[in-house]
């Protein structure tokens, strides 16, 4: 370097010349340096190195802050950097010169990591979380459920009884017109439910079969407000269903009976479960007991679960399962010998609207307590 502009090939000379330019004169010094000739290629990039290390030691009033805040928060001291004595040496004086700044710097990385980690756990599900979620609802969509329909029905009395808590609910249809419905056994978590129909009155039932192992129940109208039906639009099905098959579906997620759509997906349930299908449709909370239906109207299934890591991934259990727990309930009630679970098909030449507007009279809101 030209001795006139005080360059020199040693790092810690650069250095101190570069410290001693005011902050409006480095930018000309450092234009003329470029230009000079006579400088050696690593004396620039020496001082380069300087002056990018300067213009980051000029952010350090912020990292002051930063490091403030470590040092009066309590819940951050294992955090901070821990100072120790400067050491010597020509190199190891560049590291004492900068050591503040790459604490702070360390510390700041550390905290990220920690906010990551934190977030992680939050959002992350339980390892223990079933990767099933049953579709009965929830007590507080219930709530807005019961508002709802006291609005709607205001001119008839709630079939609750007075001081009972509704703790869930879900879907249900009839499989025979005296008021015998098919719902699954999980929405029945209470002592006692009532059913609504779409107009929003409510009925009295009884839980007259439960099988826990299919996931089935079977409840009873015992409301003489409740006037049978001569016979049903649709039948139970029994043959396999295909992979590709449509199918659609009517329950209440929410206070309205909700018609959604998909199609068969697999021809086992989850884990391979032969009881059960899986189907591409999304599933809400409320859906659970909820008949499931191919194109001609005729019930292939009956929607009780939904994968919790798949979105669109629900499961069915089949028709034959509907029939097993029939053939069961039949052996410890004679009463049961009066269901027929059979209805007509005349569903198969409708429109899907046509078919909907006559399918939702037989699918009612269950309400548990």
């Amino acid at each position: 370097m030209t001795s006139d502009r005080n360059y020199t090939n040693s790092l810690e000379k650069n250095e101190e010349w570069l410290d001693n330019l005011l902050p409006e004169e480095r930018k000309q010094a450092m234009e003329q340096l470029w230009e000079d000739e006579s400088v050696a290629s690593r004396d620039k990039e020496d001082v380069r190195f300087l002056q990018a290390l300067n213009q980051y030691g000029e952010r350090k009033a912020v990292a002051q802050t930063i490091q403030d805040i470590y040092e009066n928060d309590p819940t951050l001291q294992n955090l901070a950097p821990e100072n120790s004595e400067a050491p010597t040496g020509k190199v190891v004086n560049l590291f004492a010169k900068y050591k503040k700044m790459t604490a702070i710097a360390a510390c700041i990385a550390g905290l990220t990591a920690l906010l990551i980690t934190v977030t992680t756990l939050y959002i992350s599900p339980d390892k223990n979380q079933s990767q099933l979620q049953q579709l009965s609802r929830e007590v507080e969509q219930i709530k807005k459920a019961q508002a709802y329909q006291s609005s709607k029905i205001m001119e008839v009395a709630s079939k609750i009884p007075k001081g009972a808590v509704v703790k869930s609910g879900g879907s249900a249809f009839l499989i025979d017109g005296k008021g015998y419905f098919i719902t699954n056994a999980h929405v029945l978590n209470g002592s006692g439910a009532v059913v609504v129909n779409t107009k929003g009155q409510e009925f009295k039932t009884e839980i007259v079969f439960i099988d826990q192992t299919r996931d089935l129940a079977i409840i009873k109208i015992t409301d003489k407000d409740f006037k049978p039906m001569k016979s049903l639009p649709y039948s139970l099905k029994r043959s396999k269903v295909e992979l590709g098959q449509d199918i659609f579906t009517l329950g209440y997620p929410r206070n309205d009976i909700v018609y959604n759509t998909g199609y068969v997906s697999a021809a086992t349930g989850f884990d391979g479960d032969t009881s059960t299908i899986q189907v591409a449709m999304i599933a809400n909370p409320g859906n659970s007991g909820g008949p499931l239906f191919n194109k001609n109207g005729e019930i292939v299934g009956v929607l009780s679960t939904r994968e919790t890591k798949s979105e669109g991934v629900s499961f069915a259990i089949k028709t034959n399962e509907i029939f097993q727990t029939l053939d069961d309930w039949k052996k410890t009630d004679t009463s049961s010998l009066n269901v027929q679970a059979v209805g007509s098909r005349h569903l198969a030449h409708l429109a899907r609207t046509e078919q909907v507007k006559e399918l939702q009279n037989y699918i009612y809101l269950v309400k548990v307590y």
